[in-house]
């Protein structure tokens, strides 16, 4: 049986499904990664078999190609929502997890380019954890 993974961006202009399962889910501390984030890393997941169907807003969808490299990002025009791309240079499609709305069910199966990681995330250990934003 085929899974089935629903998502949208954060201003909801694009909703998109995917047939099909992830079989890896990988962080990402390359610089790359690092800079169409904003973030220490990316948590994408990958989808060889997968079918991606645009459910609405696909003319809303930007999606920058990192010259002379396999990188690229899908991205939503109005809010800057990652979203998934149709990676062809590596046969799959490559999802962000944030942008799903159903459960992502595989746990993250490496940390990758960890030699690039910013200097600032090595020990999040120590660092308070809170449900909500902190009273000062």
């Amino acid at each position: 049986m085929t899974t089935q993974h629903q998502g949208s961006c954060l201003c909801q202009a694009v909703k998109f499904s995917l047939s099909g399962d992830f079989t890896s889910f990988f962080l990402c501390h390359c610089s790359r990664c690092q800079k169409d984030t904003g973030s220490v890393h990316a948590a994408n997941l990958f989808a060889p078999e997968a079918t991606l169907n645009w459910l609405q807003g696909e003319t809303s969808v930007t999606t920058y190609q990192h010259a002379n490299t396999r990188h690229s990002k899908s991205f939503c025009k109005h809010c800057g929502s990652a979203l998934p791309t149709v990676a062809a240079s590596i046969g799959c499609v490559v999802v962000p997890a944030g942008c799903l709305d159903s459960e992502v069910t595989i746990a993250p199966t490496a940390k990758i380019f960890v030699k690039s990681c910013a200097s600032w995330a090595k020990n999040l250990n120590a660092v308070p954890s809170y449900d909500g934003l902190p009273e000062e």
